[in-house]
């Protein structure tokens, strides 16, 4: 087996972990069905501050209806709620709950674990040798 096969292996192994780690996180909120566009729509609710269904479907480049069926949707999932604007009750603004905001940061959480791993898995020189090498790659 030659280095490239390795390394793909090895990353492989990576990569599997971490999925398990997110599959984990989502099944922890409940949600072992949700879609890799809803996931990423989380992101962007989680990004935003104060993001109305306007400013969304721009962001999205989606209709507003399309949009408000997919807030009603994560609203049932008890992903997002509804904060009226306090100045124009007209407007509405996207806010996600613990668990929207749980699942919009899965991937960052996954990462965190597959860390943690390897943290416990490595000693300190193997570290410091990972975190060099980790370094080197552009």
């Amino acid at each position: 087996m030659d280095r490239e096969e390795q390394l793909f292996g090895e990353f492989e192994k990576l990569f599997r972990i971490k999925k398990e780690c997110s599959s984990l996180i989502f099944s922890e909120c409940g949600l072992s069905d949700m879609t890799v566009r809803q996931i990423a729509y989380l992101k962007i609710i989680d990004e935003q501050e104060e993001v109305t269904f306007s400013r969304l479907a721009e962001i999205t480049k989606n209709s507003k209806p399309t949009i408000t069926e997919m807030i009603n949707r994560f609203v049932r999932m008890d992903c997002v709620y509804r904060e009226p604007c306090p100045d124009d009750g007209r407007i509405q603004y996207i806010c996600l709950t613990g668990k929207g905001k749980k699942i919009a940061q899965a991937e960052q959480a996954a990462m965190r674990r597959v860390i943690e791993q390897m943290i416990d898995s490595l000693d300190e020189d193997e570290l410091d040798l990972l975190i060099g090498i980790l370094q080197k790659v552009r």
